[in-house]
């Protein structure tokens, strides 16, 4: 009930963003049937650019809309290199709106159009942004290694060739962060003697191992962000984000040279959990002190650009709807009326369906079984790693 209030409080913002991911999407599937069967560089150069175009609404949500206060915490040499180069982003997964504060730091960094995500298969059927996303090349997993190994492989060999600097996501906890999964992951780790974590989940290293093992040649750097709610702040939330609610995330982020990484992949796994281990630290850290102490404070502002963007595509579809009602009579019958009344529902439900999908609660834990032997306990961090 609440959700569904929300949607019709917020719905003008809805009609703008699918009514403008449509022109989006339409634009990028134009220019992949003309443009890229004769050159995937041009392509990917023109499509960084229009998906901006959608990806800036979501930025503007966040600065303009409910004005949450994103805090980066990091040093000179990441913050000069950020957006120059390919990297693999790392984070935990702490909020619903993680990815999209990952979103806010790659339009400051000038690479938002070239962000990628490895994602679960299921996101790429979500109307507008779904779409757009598969028409970006980001990487879309079934959560089964069998199948996700090859796919996640192809995914990173086909981006080796990007004409720009990319940012690649990947959530390696492997689902959101919530009381319930945290409890889980203490409990497997006691039962096999790994540090049990207390603020964040056991990364699951499969795909990390097989992202470093592809990405070793053509990308320099992994960026590695620690994300943590200020006190007195509640985490933000997609609803809470359209409903205008306010609220502020801390972000440290640290660049770690992709050559200095172990050579195998078992040390290239322990890392990774050394890595969730040194976060769990600095979250221990922030909790006590409401920053990063080991890291400067940098203003990263609020560009007028998402503002302009969004502002701009308002006029537009001001203007369209004026010249197609003026044409078209459409509200001077019941049959328009019905047919006006049945567009704003469905963009209410398609409204519902993209905040639904973003809360942690209906995230898919890692799959955890409960550790009965030393023999068993191999077979449980096989699927959990």
């Amino acid at each position: 009930m609440a959700i569904s209030a929300a949607a019709v409080i917020i719905l003008p913002i809805g009609v703008l963003f699918f009514v403008s991911g449509l022109i989006v999407t339409l634009l990028q599937a134009l220019i992949f049937v003309t443009i890229r069967p004769f050159s995937k560089s041009l392509f990917r150069r023109i499509n960084r650019q229009v998906a901006e175009l959608l990806w800036l609404e979501l930025v503007w949500i966040v600065d303009w809309w409910s004005g949450v206060k994103v805090n980066l915490y990091t040093d000179p040499e990441t913050l000069n290199m950020m957006g120059k180069e390919h990297a693999l982003v790392i984070a935990n997964h702490r909020s619903d709106i993680d990815w999209l504060i990952g979103w806010v730091f790659a339009q400051r960094s000038g690479c938002l159009g070239s962000t990628l995500a490895v994602m679960k298969k299921s996101s790429k059927f979500l109307p507008v942004i779904g779409w757009s996303m598969w028409f970006s090349e980001y990487l879309f997993l079934e959560r089964r290694w069998a199948k996700d190994e090859s796919t996640l492989k192809a995914g990173l060999q086909r981006l080796k060739d990007y004409p720009q600097p990319f940012w690649l996501a990947l959530f390696v906890e492997g689902t959101r962060f919530t009381n319930a999964k945290l409890l889980a992951a203490q409990e497997y780790a006691s039962s096999t003697g790994l540090p049990v974590p207390r603020n964040v989940l056991i990364p699951r290293t499969k795909g990390f191992v097989a992202s470093v093992s592809e990405m070793r040649s053509y990308a320099p750097a992994i960026i590695d962000m620690t994300v943590a709610i200020p006190k007195n702040k509640t985490p933000p939330t997609m609803l809470g984000l359209f409903k205008g609610q306010s609220s502020a995330i801390d972000v440290r982020v640290k660049r770690h040279l992709m050559k200095d990484l172990p050579e195998t992949d078992e040390g290239v796994a322990q890392w990774c959990k050394d890595i969730f281990v040194t976060k769990d630290d600095l979250l221990d850290q922030h909790k006590i002190a409401d920053s990063f102490p080991d890291s400067e404070l940098v203003d990263i502002g609020r560009p007028l650009k998402s503002l302009v963007v969004v502002v701009s595509w308002a006029c537009l579809l001001v203007f369209g709807t004026f010249k197609f009602l003026q044409w078209s009579n459409l509200l001077s019958s019941w049959k328009g009326l019905t047919f006006t009344a049945a567009g704003l529902g469905i963009v209410t439900f398609l409204m519902q369906i993209l905040i639904q999908f973003s809360q942690a609660e209906r995230s898919t834990p890692a799959k955890v079984a409960p550790a009965r032997s030393s023999k068993g306990n191999g077979s449980v961090q096989e699927k959990l790693h």
